[in-house]
């Protein structure tokens, strides 16, 4: 079973790679994450792609930040909803960290992709919280027209854990790539293989606690891309290289970038490929 990648997704060659080093909220463990400091580390480490988390301001413009609220990640408290995007822009994203983190602001979706563009590729994280019945000026056609107005849909892949996700971008015929997010309760018992052909989507995200010898064999067997989080250890990163994950979503880009040269240098392994 070959999966038929989504429409116009064929021109995306810089996706042929054996394995990807997937940057998790930018270098995470260095720098406080969503961050211009923790995607910049993530392209000096040389990681293959950056993973971010979208959400909308008051004012309806995709802001990068994963958590609804913003008491956790910076000296605010509230929604992220609830504030216009000049609000936000005043807010400290980096002391929570680290003191020396101070300047630290919470960026748009548009800063990043304009800095990442042509250097590094995009996993767009379409956060649940965000998703709404509205379709029409919703966060997925306001993601979309970004990545479209910067020319980038070659360089992005979008995930969600919304399934209503897929079918909107696929309606649109965006031409960028999807991977699903494994979440139990809409997959409602169904495997990777049905969840990939139910949405059309071009490859399938998990935790590493969900994944397990059956499906790892279901999708190297049917050449599906599967791509796991959030992998620290250096252990569970060699297994899952030698199992022939597609890429690995880490918190520390600098330690999977070697030891994933060094795994596959002396095994020989070949990863999934996405198809161009």
């Amino acid at each position: 079973m070959t999966i038929p990648p989504n429409k116009g997704s064929q021109n995306l060659t810089r996706f042929q790679k054996q394995f990807y080093t997937i940057a998790h909220r930018g270098a995470s463990a260095y720098y406080p994450e969503n961050t211009f400091s923790a995607f910049r580390a993530a392209v000096e480490m040389n990681a293959d792609m950056i993973e971010l988390d979208v959400l909308l301001s008051k004012d309806n413009i995709p802001v990068v930040f994963h958590d609804e609220k913003l008491d956790m990640k910076t000296n605010g408290s509230g929604y992220v909803r609830d504030f216009t995007l000049k609000e936000l822009k005043l807010l400290d994203a980096g002391s929570w960290f680290d003191p020396k983190f101070k300047d630290e602001r919470i960026s748009t979706l548009r800063e990043i992709l304009e800095y990442a563009k042509n250097k590094i590729l995009v996993n767009i994280e379409i956060k649940t919280e965000a998703v709404t019945e509205k379709e029409e000026g919703g966060i997925v056609e306001l993601v979309l027209s970004v990545i479209k107005e910067l020319d980038m849909e070659n360089e992005v892949i979008i995930s969600s854990f919304d399934y209503r996700v897929f079918n909107r971008i696929i309606k649109s015929n965006s031409r960028s790539k999807l991977a699903l997010l494994f979440e139990p309760s809409q997959s409602k018992g169904r495997d990777p293989l049905k969840l990939v052909s139910d949405y059309s989507v071009d490859a399938f995200n998990m935790g590493a606690e969900q994944l397990n010898d059956n499906w790892i064999q279901q999708l190297n067997k049917n050449n599906i891309p599967f791509f796991v989080y959030t992998v620290n250890d250096k252990e569970q990163m060699e297994y899952l290289i030698r199992a022939g994950a597609t890429g690995i979503f880490t918190d520390k880009p600098d330690v999977l970038k070697v030891l994933s040269k060094e795994v596959l240098k002396k095994s020989g392994v070949n990863s999934n490929y996405f198809q161009s």
